[in-house]
């Protein structure tokens, strides 16, 4: 999903319903971002140095966010699937002028890339003690994913009222989820995530470093792995033992 914002506001772009293969994703980006100021928020390892085990970026956001349901699979290049695509991506996008840095002033100009992950990100920007459990999983049947994806949905629209606002088109609010089968609902799924990581880099351009944390292992190495998430008050409350209300709308520091 892409976003453009006007004045703490961040109007819907465009929003594939599907992308495939790079070459897909490449065009996309390219389409949408133009030659200008742009962020590109990646839900996926972007670097990946171990061949096996797991990067300590994974292992530190497990130990903070697994508690709430939020922990990392690990990343390593030899596991199966595509645990590399994300560099191979990064270094294509290089060659539209993007460079990949995490590390963002507010409002700043910057033509960037970066890793996200939702998981921990929807437990600061939805104040949630436990993630939504719409993804797929032998436990979970289709009329379960169906409610927690709508619960996923009515947090989005929440954003409309928060600081910066998200602006999303009926064509992703107003959908009958539990009309969706089979690969209508992935894709519905996956526009839902696209459009968490969107509102992600969105909020993070618009704090700087006060409403974001890049997480990089203990002691902090980017250079071996990292994921921004987005940083709140309730964030930081949740990961202190303390609890703020739940009126608490805070998003910067």
């Amino acid at each position: 999903m892409a976003l453009e914002d006007s004045g703490g506001h961040a109007h819907w772009v465009a929003s594939p319903e599907r992308l495939g293969d790079n070459a897909e994703v490449l065009a996309f980006v390219r389409n949408t971002a133009g030659t200008g100021p742009a962020l590109v928020a990646i839900d996926a390892p972007l670097i990946v140095p171990n061949a096996e085990g797991s990067r300590p970026v994974d292992r530190q956001v497990t130990h903070l966010f697994g508690r709430f349901g939020a922990g990392c699979y690990p990343a390593y290049r030899n596991r199966p699937g595509s645990c590399t695509r994300g560099e191979q991506i990064v270094a294509a996008l290089a060659e539209q002028g993007f460079r990949q840095d995490p590390y963002l002033e507010a409002r700043g100009p910057a033509r960037s890339i970066f890793e996200v992950y939702p998981h921990p990100a929807t437990l600061a920007l939805f104040h949630l003690h436990k993630t939504i459990k719409y993804k797929a999983r032998p436990n979970r049947d289709h009329a379960f994913r169906c409610q927690e994806l709508e619960r996923l949905r009515r947090g989005l629209i929440a954003l409309q009222q928060a600081e910066p606002a998200l602006h999303l088109p009926p064509e992703i609010t107003q959908v009958d989820v539990p009309s969706l089968q089979g690969g209508a609902f992935k894709r519905y799924e996956d526009r839902l995530d696209g459009a968490v990581c969107a509102y992600i880099a969105y909020h993070a351009w618009y704090w700087g470093p006060q409403g974001y944390e890049v997480y990089a292992g203990d002691p902090p190495d980017p250079s071996k792995g990292y994921i921004l998430v987005p940083m709140t008050n309730w964030l930081r409350g949740l990961l202190a033992g303390r609890e703020l209300p739940t009126s608490d709308k805070s998003q910067g520091a």
